[in-house]
């Protein structure tokens, strides 16, 4: 460790352990650094970060207080409250999988692992502040957000030969730069260039960033699913993966792949809320559901934990619950009231008693009692709609839809849609979804319960026509559920054997029907139906 460099930095050390404050203590100071705070929580940490600041952050990733490090973290990167210049470096003793992934992914300076010695200090130190030093006048123009003036600086950088150690980031730098400006054909012609020389990661994700942003999505495509296969790009690939397919209106292609980063990397909040909308949009009701208890179960303590993920929770529970086997209604509704005794609990001061009766009507709604559940409803105040948060709103139309109200329903949806296109903070998925919600919830009246029950009536009443048409609907709203695709598949089974007609769409549909049917868990009474309708399939075809 260079002493002088040493003596002039400003470090702050994260840590609730009596005994690692000791060892880093000694260790710091064996190494020549003076200048050293000490705090042992999360916010105590954020209140010394925005008060003063430092160089050197040194942070334990598992905090036993109040948050972990990983989230003070993301909070400094999501709020802009820690500098380019400032060296943040994880301490953890856990060095399970899925918390090295997790780390790696928020890309902090370093990484130490514990136990460590003072030489294992020294040298991961000493190369992390000296990068950070050498280039501090870049650091200082990004921290201003002067993107043009910080390309010029790191593009001076290189062309002198005594920085040539610090070349791979600048290098790394200049093209996140080119693309901050937006100068998207020439930072492709640049990661194409490094990429001719040596083959870094840094330059291959960029290389498809830029792809996609020039609408190459093939070459896109092709290069990220090389990296899916690379340890140290799994994730980043994954993201760019489910990017382009949301780009493509693959939704249920970019659901799998953000379910599949979600499990290597489970702390990352961002990739689960984006999973909730995916499945929204796909009507996944139980990824739906599970999506948002992860949201809730790692936002433990984090500024994520809010009233509002307890309550989408909730909601998700009962989406999921309305398209649900009888048997599984009572299991979820017990469920998503765990989840708002939780939210009282957590938040007793919490302003959610017109959002809390959205809910119980809706709950109320499932357990057949549609008379009390209009009842509460009408019991809601409309001069709120201006001010309630845009779940809120959507809960109220789905609630409002159930009961019957059609168009109280939809008057909302469009009032969401307004909100959302004069929101550019608002995601384009969550638009999408919105817009696809009026358009079913104009097209069929009955909630998702219903359909099933009335098209089985139809059914049974000999009713073929109606009952197909119900049945389409159903399937409509809950592609992923079996009971409904295996009897969409029967009446659809019956009307080509009686009628010479033929649907167009209708090789599409069977195919659906079936994916849905053979990727669940049929019971003995299933499967029988199931091939018998197959061997009429077969005849017919």
């Amino acid at each position: 460790m260079n002493i002088k460099l040493a003596r002039q930095m400003k470090v702050l050390i994260v840590d609730d352990q009596v005994l690692a404050k000791g060892y880093l203590k000694y260790s710091m100071e064996e190494l020549g650094f003076q200048d050293i705070e000490y705090v042992d929580r999360a916010s105590l940490a954020l209140s010394a970060i925005r008060r003063e600041k430092y160089d050197l952050i040194l942070c334990a990733y598992d905090l036993k207080q109040e948050q972990e490090g990983y989230f003070l973290y993301d909070q400094l990167k999501e709020q802009n409250e820690l500098p380019p210049s400032t060296a943040f470096v994880f301490i953890s003793a856990d060095t399970t999988a899925d918390i090295v992934h997790s780390i790696v992914e928020l890309q902090p300076d370093e990484f130490l692992a514990k136990p460590f010695t003072v030489k294992d200090l020294d040298r991961r130190l000493s190369r992390v502040l000296q990068r950070k030093q050498a280039l501090k006048p870049v650091y200082d123009l990004l921290e201003h957000d002067q993107f043009d003036p910080a390309l010029n600086e790191i593009e001076q950088f290189l062309t002198e030969p005594k920085n040539a150690e610090f070349f791979p980031l600048a290098l790394k730098i200049k093209g996140e730069l080119l693309q901050a400006c937006n100068y998207i054909e020439q930072a492709k012609e640049f990661y194409q260039a490094i990429l001719n020389v040596q083959n870094f990661t840094w330059a291959q994700l960029g290389l498809v960033r830029c792809y996609i942003q020039l609408n190459q999505d093939e070459d896109a495509e092709k290069l990220i699913l090389k990296l899916a296969f690379e340890k140290d790009s799994m994730l980043a690939a994954y993201d760019l993966l489910s990017a382009l397919q949301i780009k493509l209106q693959e939704f249920d292609d970019a659901l799998e792949c953000v379910s599949l980063a979600g499990e290597i990397s489970p702390r990352n909040i961002h990739r689960h809320r984006q999973a909730v909308e995916l499945s929204r949009l796909t009507h996944d009701y139980e990824t739906q559901f599970e999506a948002a208890k992860k949201v809730v179960k790692f936002a433990k303590n984090s500024i994520h934990d809010k009233p509002d993920i307890y309550l989408n929770v909730a909601r998700a529970g009962i989406d999921f619950a309305m398209t649900a086997d009888e048997g599984q209604t009572s299991k979820l509704i017990k469920q998503s009231n765990e989840y708002l005794r939780q939210l009282k609990a957590s938040f007793p001061k919490a302003d959610i008693e017109e959002q809390i009766k959205v809910i119980d009507a809706r709950l109320l709604y499932l357990q057949d009692e549609s008379e009390n559940a209009r009842e509460l409803l009408g019991q809601l105040n409309d001069d709120t709609w201006i001010t309630e948060s845009i779940e809120a709103l959507l809960d109220k139309a789905k609630a409002f839809h159930e009961v019957g109200l059609q168009e109280h329903a939809l008057n909302i949806l469009d009032i969401i849609e307004t909100r959302c296109k004069n929101d550019p903070a608002q995601s384009t998925l969550f638009l999408h979804y919105i817009r696809q919600e009026r358009s079913e919830k104009a097209e069929i009246q009955m909630s998702p319960k219903a359909l099933n029950n009335s098209a089985v009536i139809q059914y049974q009443q000999g009713d073929l026509a109606e009952a197909l048409k119900t049945f389409r609907q159903a399937f409509t709203l809950m592609p992923k559920n079996p009971s409904i695709a295996l009897n969409l598949l029967q009446a659809t089974a019956l009307e080509m054997r009686d009628s010479p007609y033929r649907d167009d769409n209708i090789q599409a549909l069977l195919h659906n029907c079936m994916k849905t049917i053979e990727s669940a868990k049929l019971n003995q009474e299933q499967e029988r139906r199931y091939q018998r309708v197959k061997s009429v399939l077969r005849d017919l075809s």
